[in-house]
């Protein structure tokens, strides 16, 4: 028993350094990308994904006793993450009609050498239309996740001073609740970028002062994440709502951009066309970028899915043939 009891330690202690230096590294990637860019975004994503994976086979590794609640726990947070992501794809997904508009607005302008009076109150109309799926597509997301916040349960759970709560099933507890902590400060990183960001309710408020189990370096490391994004969505927000994600507020500022040159060109002179070309191509780069990083996420999202089903499926074989 004693031999078996340290075995388990040890696996424990590996997987909260394993948690460590994940988080670590999207601090530091944070640090070297633009605020909420997409690429970090899916860093945020692959993260849950392999602490799901790690965490399928810790539960292996520590062969806990059938039938306790340990089980129970790991469901119910499987569940929660399983229902996240869901929210996190039907934002992305309504991302498609916005960088359609702009991809259209970019190849209206970019088919012609030559302004006139109808093709250019054809762009204008597609900017509008651009605009229009702005304010709709953060409308629809901002609904959207006021609905599911509540049921989401996305906060940080307070410190519980009994230890031996978390040491039961050779520390597995804890494991979960370090895990919960860290998915609930991830998965808001996700909804502030790709889904809707309000300052009143987002991280900015996060009580994260005192949630350091036992002083670990994992809350330690997702502490400091946490303030370093705050921090971030204060600075780059100035207090205002919306979807954080950089490449959609590129999008947004290069379709205003084009709507300021448009108005340039019709009230002055058709020579204005060859200043446009280069906003077009920034048009161009910007929405393309957006829509390979939104199917991407996607397809992530979906390969999480498959992994929730199948490592719920894996432990409830295990518990059965035991």
């Amino acid at each position: 028993m004693m031999s078996h009891s340290s075995s388990t330690a040890t696996s424990v202690g590996d997987f909260y350094n394993f948690l460590t230096n994940e988080v670590d590294n999207l601090g530091s990637l944070f640090l070297s990308e633009n605020f909420m860019s997409i690429n970090f975004l899916q860093h945020v994503l692959s993260t849950i994904r392999s602490f799901h994976s790690q965490l399928t086979v810790l539960v292996q590794r520590l062969q806990l006793p059938v039938g306790e609640k340990w089980l129970d726990e790991y469901m119910d947070e499987s569940s929660r993450l399983w229902e996240a992501c869901h929210v996190l794809k039907s934002g992305v997904s309504a991302m498609e009609n916005f960088y359609s508009a702009g991809i259209n607005i970019a190849s209206l302008i970019d088919h012609h050498q030559v302004f006139n009076a109808q093709l250019s109150g054809q762009v204008i109309r597609a900017i509008y239309g651009g605009q229009r799926e702005i304010l709709a597509l953060e409308e629809e997301n901002k609904s959207l996740l006021e609905t599911r916040m509540q049921t989401l349960s996305l906060r940080l759970e307070k410190n519980v001073s009994i230890e031996s709560k978390f040491n039961k099933f050779y520390g597995f507890r804890g494991v979960l609740y370090v895990i919960r902590n860290i998915n609930s400060v991830l998965l808001v990183i996700l909804l502030s970028g790709l889904v809707y960001y309000w300052p009143e309710t987002s991280f900015c408020n996060w009580n994260y002062e005192g949630n350091l189990v036992f002083g670990s370096a994992v809350m330690v490391s997702t502490a400091t994440l946490l303030q370093r994004v705050a921090s971030a969505a204060v600075n780059h927000m100035g207090g205002q709502a919306g979807i954080l994600a950089y490449e959609f507020r590129r999008a947004r500022f290069e379709i205003d951009e084009m709507k300021v040159e448009m108005g340039r060109i019709i009230e002055y002179e058709e020579s204005e066309i060859d200043n446009i070309h280069d906003k077009v191509e920034n048009l161009k780069s910007c929405f393309a970028m957006l829509k390979c990083g939104s199917e991407n996420l996607i397809g992530q999202l979906d390969d999480l899915f498959d992994e929730i089903v199948e490592g719920r499926k894996k432990l409830l074989d295990i518990c059965s043939h035991r």
